[in-house]
């Protein structure tokens, strides 16, 4: 065939005999990819007469958007909230490893510290694209010190903080600077936490609900204001009571606002949360679930003792607690078990589970017009996974960047 590149002389790369998720069902059909993006193939053919330079045989398998993690510690020995000279090796580190998980971007999250670590740490590590490096960074995701006391959790009690009279300046005498922060997870009883609320989301963050005593309404108060994500549902939270069913019943509340969506985090390492919970979770409300991994340090890494912040870490098996301690303190399960967890757990369809790590989280932090999902002119970031949702290869951009060895 003729080729008229009048659009652009880049290479196209057609992906088949693959079924892909688009409009939230597997479909039979290739995937075509020019600059990093996904083409529309009728375009390029009668727009243009143009054809594929290379073509990817993907064996049958699941052609889903790379996925997304909006709360990862660290793994493979790194501590994104130890302030070292270098937090940026660190951050590259982890988003190296992670390719083989399928995620494509994360936000690395920094539990309760010091101001000294907030100040050290977050000018250190800008957002940037991912790629054959690794995974690309959207953010940090900061969780905490503005918590409470009784759902702490495993963050250490003394660099706890509330709002005082500034509030916002509060927060940013903590973190120093907001350039390269995606979201904030607060408790939204706090005083003074609803004008905090207000500017932050007014500057573009997520603010998310978590580590919080929060009663129903207080919690519909701060979604009013602008928050949109609650951390670890069930976790760090009031238990569910019916008479006030705490910040757990934002999943089915009505006094969200209208074309407003409540999105929660959910730690599907079959540890942290029960399969039953899970599936009243999902069934509550399925287009809000985002799995996350809450992954540590020890991620990746044999049993024994570990860091988290401030805090020593046991791993016994899949367990990660505070040392000598019962406190459950993050994950050290992949994003790619937590899929698989999921589906198996709830009875989900594959794509439901697939977009719970790829298109909600995109919605939430209000990127899905290019990332978490396959939509024309969307980025090219791609996980391929057969029936049972094992990796086989991750793209960015549409470059291969990892890919399981035989």
């Amino acid at each position: 065939m003729p080729s008229n590149r009048s659009v652009s002389d880049a290479p196209i790369t057609q992906f088949v005999n693959c079924r892909i998720l688009r409009d939230h069902k597997l479909q039979r059909e290739d995937l075509w990819v020019r600059e990093g993006r996904i083409l529309d193939p009728e375009k390029l053919f009668f727009d243009e007469q143009g054809y594929a330079d290379n073509r990817v045989d993907c064996e049958g398998n699941i052609i889903s958007p790379g996925f997304i993690d909006v709360q990862i510690n660290g793994g493979h020995g790194v501590d994104f909230s130890q302030a070292s000279e270098d937090v940026g090796r660190g951050v590259s580190i982890v988003a190296k490893k992670i390719l083989e998980d399928g995620v494509t971007s994360f936000c690395p999250t920094l539990v309760t510290s010091p101001y000294a670590v907030y100040h050290k740490v977050l000018p250190q590590v800008k957002v940037h694209n991912g790629g054959h490096h690794g995974a690309g960074v959207l953010g940090f995701h900061v969780e905490g010190p503005f918590i409470s006391v009784e759902k702490r959790g495993a963050h250490p009690e003394q660099y706890l903080r509330s709002f005082q009279s500034g509030g916002f300046e509060d927060l940013m005498e903590a973190y120093g600077s907001l350039d390269n922060v995606a979201m904030v997870t607060l408790a939204p009883e706090l005083a003074g936490s609803q004008s905090v609320v207000r500017e932050l989301c007014r500057r573009g963050i997520t603010v998310s609900l978590g580590h919080s005593v929060a009663n129903l309404s207080q919690a519909e108060d701060a979604v009013k204001h602008g928050a949109s994500f609650i951390t670890h549902l069930f976790n760090a939270m009031l238990p569910f009571h019916h008479r006030d069913p705490g910040i757990v019943g934002l999943l089915t509340s009505d006094q969200v606002p209208a074309g407003r969506r409540v999105f929660y985090g959910m730690i599907a390492d079959g540890i942290h949360t029960n399969p039953a919970a899970l599936r009243i979770a999902h069934r509550a409300h399925p287009s809000g679930l985002v799995l996350v991994t809450d992954a540590i340090a020890a991620m990746g890494l044999p049993p024994g003792r570990h860091t988290l912040g401030q805090q020593v870490i046991e791993i016994h098996g899949l367990h990660a607690h505070i040392a000598g301690t019962k406190t459950l303190s993050g994950s050290i399960a992949t994003m790619d078990m937590c899929v698989r967890h999921f589906k198996q757990a709830t009875g989900c369809s594959v794509e439901e589970a697939l977009e719970a790590a790829s298109l909600h989280p995109a919605q939430l932090l209000g990127i899905s017009h290019r990332k978490g999902n396959l939509d024309y002119g969307s980025d090219a970031d791609l996980t391929l996974c057969d029936d049972a949702l094992n990796i086989k290869a991750t793209y960015i951009s549409g470059e291969e960047v990892w890919r399981k060895q035989p």
